[in-house]
C-alpha cells in the first residue's frame, strides 16, 4: 500500500497574526488621531471663546472711552464761545446735564444703540457696543463762583447777578454703564463712576472809546442771507459788523485781523443762502473757506454808532468839536474879514480868525484865546487838495476850493513863523494871511495837535489830490474832511510819504508799518448824512485813496457807492466804515489798513467814535473740562 506522507511547516500556525496587528495599530492610530482631533476641536474652541469674551470685554471698555470723551465735548460745547455774562445767563444753564445725557443715549444719532468700531471689521478684537441707558446716570452739579463785587445780585450756579464773576467751576457726578458686543454675540459690561470737572475763567469786561479808524472795516447793516455777498478779497485790518458777514462762491476770503459779528451765524449763499457757526461749509461739490487768521467771534454785542460823535462843523469854530454852541457870526470870517452873516448864505468860504492887537490871528478871541479848528465852507463845492513845496521853513498844504465861478484857495503852512505857522485866503486879487494855523485842543487854549477839518455844509462834489500817482497830502497834515450830504470823490488822494507797506515784499506783508514814514500825516473823510461816491475821472480808471473812509450815522444808510464807470483797480489805504454795503464798481479791490489807527488812539482829527464795551469772556480758547474716575468696575467678571 502506497501511503503519501503529508509535511508540516514551522509557521503554519502564526498565518492571520499580520492582519490583526495591522487592525490593532489602525485602532491605535484612529484612536489616537479622534484624541488629536478633539484636543484641537477643544483648544480652537476655547479660543474662540476666550477671543469672543474678550472682543466683548474690550468692546465694553473703548465705548466706556468713547461714552466718556463724548460726554467732555459736549460740556466744552454747552459754553457759548465766547461767553459773554451778561446779568440774567450762566456758562452752563441750568439742565445742560440733561440734554446732554439725552444726546449720549439716543439710539440713533448718540450711543443708545449697538455701533462699531472705526476700523474694526480689519481689527484683530471685533465688537460693537452700547450705553446702557438703564444704567448710566449724569446728576445735577455742586457750583463753585469766585466773584469780585458783594453788592447787588450776587453770582449764582444759576444767575449771573451782579455779573462780576472771575470763575466758574461745576462738578457734574455720572455713572457710564457699557454694553460690549463680540460678533458671535458674547457679552461683556463695564460701569464707571465718577466727575465731569468743567471750569470757565472769566475776564473783567470794560468800556473804552474807539475811534471808527481802528477798524480796517466796519458794516452796520447786513442781514444774513440777504442775497448779497462781501466782495472777495484779502481785508487787513479788524472788522466788524451789527449785523452778519454774508460769504460767495465767487473767489476766495482772506482775514488777516480779528473778525467780529453781532450775528450768532455766517450766510454761505451758494444757489440757496445755509447759516452756520462754523468757519466753513459745503454744499454739493462746492465748499465757502473764508481763512480767519486771527479768528472769528459771533453773537457779539453791537457797536453803538455816533448820532455825529464830534461836531465836525462846531469844530472848525472851536477846534473841539465837543457838543458846544460857539457863535457862527462872532467866531467865523471872510476873505474880505467880514463876519460870517446872521442870515446863512448860500455859498462862501469862511475861517475862524480875529484881530489880536492889529495882527490877524487863528481862532477866536478869548482869554485863553480860542482854537480854531479849520475852513468852513458854505453850499455845495468841488475841493482839490494839493502839496506845496517843501523847504525847511515851509510845509504848505493848499486847499483850492471852487463854488460855480468862484475860487477860493486856502494855504496852510505848519512851519511858517519859525514853527508858529501860517493860514492865507485868497479869492480873485483879494487876500488875508493870518497868523497861525488850525488846531485841534482839547480845550481853550490848550492844543492838541496841528490839524484841520474842511466842513462843507452841502455836498462836495468833487475830491481829488494834485493828480494821479501825486503825493498831495503833506507830512505835516492831519486832516479831516467832511459834508453835511454826499462826498464824491474824482481822483487819487495820496500821503507824501506812505506809511504802511501796498505790496508783498518777501515775508513783508501788505499793510505792515514803515516807522520811517510815520510823520503823523493822517486823512479822514467822513459824512453823517449821505453817500462817499466814487466817481473816477482818472484815464486809466485805477482809483487810490489814502485815508479812513466813514459814510456812518445812528439810523443811516450811508455807504462807498460807485457812481461813476467801473474802477479797475480800487486801492484804500486806511479802512471802510458803512452803514450799508453798497456796489463798488470795481475789478479788484484792495483795502489795507493804517496800521497806526490800532496804536495808542491815532485817528484823523475829529473822527466819528463811539465808546465799545468789551465782552466778558473766557480767557481760555475753552473751558477747561475733564473727568476724574472714582471707581471702575467690570460687571461680567463678579
Amino acid at each position: 500500500m502506497n501511503s503519501k506522507q503529508r509535511s508540516h511547516s514551522p509557521n503554519g500556525r502564526s498565518r492571520g497574526v499580520a492582519l490583526v496587528s495591522a487592525l490593532l495599530m489602525l485602532m491605535l492610530f484612529t484612536v489616537m488621531t479622534l484624541a488629536m482631533v478633539i484636543a484641537t476641536t477643544s483648544d480652537t474652541l476655547i479660543d474662540g471663546y476666550y477671543r469672543n469674551a474678550r472682543a466683548s470685554f474690550y468692546a465694553s471698555d473703548s465705548g466706556l472711552n468713547i461714552a466718556r470723551q463724548y460726554l467732555i465735548s459736549q460740556f466744552t460745547a454747552a459754553v457759548p464761545n465766547p461767553y459773554t455774562a451778561y446779568s440774567t445767563t450762566v456758562p452752563v444753564s441750568s439742565g445742560t446735564e440733561t440734554t446732554i445725557l439725552s444726546s449720549l443715549t439716543n439710539t440713533s444719532t448718540g450711543f443708545g444703540a449697538y455701533q462699531g468700531f472705526l476700523g474694526s471689521q480689519t481689527g484683530s478684537w471685533k465688537g460693537t457696543f452700547k450705553v446702557d441707558s438703564a444704567n448710566t446716570t449724569l446728576g445735577t452739579p455742586t457750583c463753585t463762583i469766585h466773584y469780585s463785587s458783594s453788592t447787588g445780585t450776587i453770582p449764582t450756579c444759576t444767575s449771573a447777578g451782579n455779573g462780576s464773576a472771575t470763575y466758574y467751576s461745576y462738578s457734574y457726578p455720572y455713572k457710564l454703564t457699557v454694553i460690549g458686543q463680540s460678533n458671535s454675540g458674547e457679552m461683556n459690561s463695564v460701569e464707571e463712576q465718577g466727575n465731569i470737572l468743567l471750569t470757565v475763567t472769566i475776564n473783567t469786561s470794560s468800556s473804552t472809546n474807539t475811534n471808527f479808524a481802528a477798524w480796517g472795516m466796519f458794516i452796520d447793516q447786513a442781514s444774513i442771507c440777504d442775497g448779497s455777498t462781501l466782495v472777495p478779497g484779502t481785508i487787513t485790518g479788524p472788522v466788524f459788523t451789527n449785523g452778519a458777514w454774508n460769504f460767495g462762491t465767487s473767489g476766495s476770503y482772506i482775514f488777516t485781523d480779528q473778525v467780529g459779528s453781532h450775528s450768532a451765524n455766517l450766510g454761505y449763499q451758494f444757489g440757496s443762502c445755509y447759516q452756520s457757526s462754523a468757519n466753513n461749509y459745503t454744499s454739493g461739490s462746492q465748499t465757502i473757506r473764508p481763512t480767519f487768521q486771527s479768528g472769528v467771534l459771533l453773537n457779539q454785542p453791537t457797536i453803538a454808532l455816533p448820532a455825529n460823535s464830534y461836531n465836525q462843523k462846531e469844530a472848525v469854530l472851536d477846534g473841539m468839536g465837543n457838543g458846544g454852541t460857539p457863535s457862527m457870526q462872532s467866531i467865523l470870517r471872510d476873505v474880505n474879514n467880514a463876519a460870517y452873516p446872521a442870515s446863512a448864505p448860500s455859498s462862501g468860504v469862511y475861517l475862524p480868525y480875529y484881530n489880536n492887537s492889529g495882527t490877524l490871528t487863528f481862532g477866536s478871541s478869548g482869554t485863553p484865546a480860542g482854537c480854531g479848528g479849520g475852513i468852513y465852507v458854505e453850499g455845495n463845492a468841488a475841493v482839490a487838495i494839493s502839496a506845496g513845496t517843501v523847504t525847511a521853513s515851509s510845509s504848505p498844504q493848499i486847499y483850492t476850493i471852487t463854488q460855480g465861478s468862484n475860487v477860493t484857495t486856502v494855504t496852510i503852512d505848519t512851519l511858517a513863523n519859525s514853527g508858529h505857522g501860517s493860514t492865507r485866503i485868497q479869492k480873485g486879487a483879494t487876500s488875508q494871511t493870518i497868523y497861525g494855523v488850525p488846531t485841534q485842543c482839547s480845550a481853550p487854549g490848550s492844543i492838541t495837535r496841528d490839524a484841520t477839518m474842511l466842513y462843507v455844509n452841502g455836498n462836495i462834489t468833487g475830491l481829488q489830490g494834485g493828480g494821479q500817482g501825486v503825493g498831495s497830502i503833506q507830512d505835516t497834515t492831519a486832516l479831516s474832511v467832511a459834508a453835511n450830504g454826499d462826498v464824491t470823490i474824482t481822483g487819487d488822494l495820496l500821503y507824501k510819504s506812505e506809511p504802511v507797506t501796498l505790496t508783498q515784499s518777501g515775508s513783508t506783508a501788505p499793510d505792515t508799518l514803515i516807522p520811517a514814514n510815520n510823520h503823523g500825516q493822517t486823512l479822514g473823510i467822513f459824512t453823517a448824512n449821505g453817500n462817499i461816491n466814487l466817481a473816477n475821472a482818472q484815464s486809466n480808471g485805477n482809483l487810490e485813496i489814502d485815508a479812513s473812509l466813514a459814510a456812518i450815522a445812528t439810523g443811516g444808510s450811508g455807504g462807498l457807492v460807485n457812481t461813476g464807470s467801473s474802477i479797475n483797480t480800487l486801492t484804500i489805504v486806511g479802512g471802510r466804515i458803512q452803514n450799508t454795503l453798497q456796489n463798488i464798481g470795481t475789478t479788484t479791490r484792495n483795502v489795507w489798513f493804517d496800521r497806526r489807527y490800532a496804536q495808542g488812539g491815532f485817528a484823523p482829527p475829529w473822527f466819528p467814535s463811539t465808546t465799545v464795551t468789551t465782552s466778558t469772556t473766557y480767557t481760555s480758547p475753552v473751558p477747561v473740562v475733564s473727568a476724574s474716575r472714582l471707581s471702575w468696575v467690570n460687571l461680567s467678571a463678579q
